[in-house]
């Protein structure tokens, strides 16, 4: 099937929705209820300061712990407003921030940044001036800023002023909250909402029970168990996760040409976003290239940076080891996702 579909579903209880590009799997989420969604805020307390690395300790309701990174200025027993960023590996603490950001599909409110800016994704000046118009309807909150995404240049007026209104009166309301106990304040945004909220090109949207087996979803799944993927030409990478790094292996396989190495990790760098999406891997990211010149790697580095332009995760590119691998910093927006295939596929 040619375009983009979204497809939301339920897949073994849990709350899932996919995005299909020409039929292709090109985004996934799925519910993992075993830790707090990132974007979800909570009243923590301060516990302990972690001397020499500046951050500070926290309790979280159920006596989970998050690590806030920046605790200057905090004393134990304080409480504080923060938001989850990301997930943590196993046996640590919830990766929190204190700049607490309330977000939706056309407006994100910023408590304590004062301030309106539109994306730059909005290139016509006619249509900035709208949204702009749009955000001057009611405006924000004092003390509160507001951002205007991209998804603005496409909307209806009237549906930009309803989602700053509802963003800005969530955002009075939590902020408001910071006196008691340790509490979960907001819940995060859960899959379906994910997709409306940033999966804003224009789609056709699947809906009916059963949606990921009818469109091929539960077939693209049980793909992802393999780490190996497949480059073309003969050509393949393995992606394999490991408790320090996720390592990626490039192969250039039967493929013996003088151009092979150059071929397969050029394709790498186009595939690599994609395959750590759909799997949910962050953190450390080591690429092994097929062996190459050094006069290469600039080249391979602009195709890295060209494929994450439109990454929705932020990735850093770090740069070349001395070994001749290449490293990537990505944020832990996800759970790694062989866990829940299991539950999922059996």
């Amino acid at each position: 099937m040619k375009g983009r579909m979204i497809v939301l579903d339920d897949v073994a209880g849990r709350e899932a929705a996919a995005l299909l590009v020409d039929g292709k799997l090109q985004d996934l989420l799925i519910e993992n209820d075993s830790a707090p969604r990132p974007g979800a805020i909570f009243r923590a307390i301060c516990d302990r300061p972690l001397k020499g690395q500046g951050g500070m300790m926290l309790r979280l309701p159920d006596g989970e712990t998050a690590f806030l990174r920046q605790g200057n200025g905090l004393a134990p027993g304080q409480p504080i407003l923060v938001q989850v960023t990301g997930y943590a590996d196993d046996g640590k603490a919830v990766p929190v921030t204190d700049r607490v950001l309330f977000k939706s599909r056309y407006a994100i409110v910023t408590p304590g940044k004062p301030g309106i800016n539109v994306s730059r994704q909005i290139k016509d000046d006619d249509a900035r001036e709208r949204v702009l118009a749009c955000a001057h309807e009611d405006g924000v909150s004092d003390g509160f800023g507001l951002i205007l995404r991209s998804s603005c240049a496409d909307a209806n007026d009237a549906d930009i002023i309803e989602d700053i209104a509802a963003m800005d009166a969530l955002a009075v309301a939590i902020m408001a909250d910071t006196d008691g106990p340790a509490e979960a304040l907001t819940e995060g945004d859960g899959p379906h909402v994910l997709a409306w909220r940033d999966w804003v090109e224009p789609a056709q949207v699947v809906t009916e029970a059963g949606g990921f087996e009818t469109h091929g979803v539960l077939d693209q799944l049980e793909d992802l168990r393999s780490p190996a993927i497949a480059l073309g030409g003969g050509a393949f990478m393995y992606v394999e996760p490991t408790r320090a790094l996720v390592a990626v292996d490039v192969n250039t396989g039967g493929d013996t040409s003088p151009a092979a190495t150059l071929k397969a990790n050029l394709a790498t760098a186009a595939a690599l976003p994609r395959a750590l999406r759909l799997r949910g891997l962050g953190g450390q990211i080591v690429i092994d290239v097929a062996p190459m010149s050094k006069a290469h790697r600039k080249q391979i580095e602009a195709a890295l940076r060209t494929a994450l332009k439109t990454d929705s995760i932020e990735t850093a590119l770090v740069g070349w080891t001395p070994l001749g691998h290449f490293e990537l910093q990505r944020k832990r927006e996800r759970l790694p996702i062989a866990a829940v295939l299991s539950e999922v596929l059996g």
